[in-house]
């Protein structure tokens, strides 16, 4: 099994969900430029990441793989639960940070060239931020009462400790949301995260 990821992107909650899992895997870092290449674009021909190839079976899409990996391997429980009701609370936070948090990000980081306007660019830069927070604020909601978003740590709480790297990447200030903070430490001292980190060349 194979997983092709960018340091630092989305893909780092598959990438994470391999390391919980604790079976043999390889993890081959890509750059922009090489999900571009034709090698790479005759495997996934969005040219994006995460890619997972296992054997003739290649899967793209987060949700997809860790949905595939979880099948694979129930007892590495990905969704922190055995609860259908459990399972389901993680399912829906993974599916709320990769449609709808992921999105908010996506114009601060791939401004459309046909905006040139400094002033409206930072506009849109202000109103993407006010958006994340607003999102992030669901997720601070949830932790005041408990560790993780669902029942127990999952994929769900790894994808959004992806986005509050993100947060860091760009300069936008969580603070005023008080768990946010406790919670990226805290996932920051995951056994399987820190290989994945590692593995990356990320600091937690």
């Amino acid at each position: 099994m194979k997983l092709y990821y960018l340091p630092g992107a989305c893909s780092m909650t598959p990438h994470t969900a391999l390391e919980w899992i604790g079976q043999p895997y390889e993890a081959q870092a890509m750059s922009g430029d090489d999900t571009k290449q034709p090698d790479y674009l005759a495997l996934n021909p969005l040219g994006t990441v995460p890619l997972l190839v296992d054997g003739d079976f290649t899967l793209t899409q987060n949700v997809a793989i860790v949905l595939y990996l979880d099948s694979l391997h129930p007892e590495a429980r990905l969704f922190g639960s055995d609860t259908p009701q459990g399972r389901t609370r993680a399912f829906r936070w993974l599916v709320f940070l990769n449609s709808d948090v992921h999105k908010s990000f996506s114009l601060l980081f791939h401004t459309p060239d046909y905006i040139q306007d400094e002033a409206v660019k930072q506009a849109m830069e202000a109103s993407a931020h006010r958006q994340i927070l607003r999102q992030l604020a669901l997720a601070d909601q949830q932790l005041a009462t408990q560790d993780y978003l669902a029942d127990d740590i999952s994929v769900a709480d790894v994808y959004l400790y992806v986005l509050l790297r993100w947060c860091h990447r760009i300069g936008l200030d969580y603070s005023s949301l008080p768990q946010l903070a406790p919670f990226y430490r805290r996932m920051g001292q995951n056994p399987g995260l820190q290989a994945v980190l590692a593995q990356e060349g990320l600091e937690a």
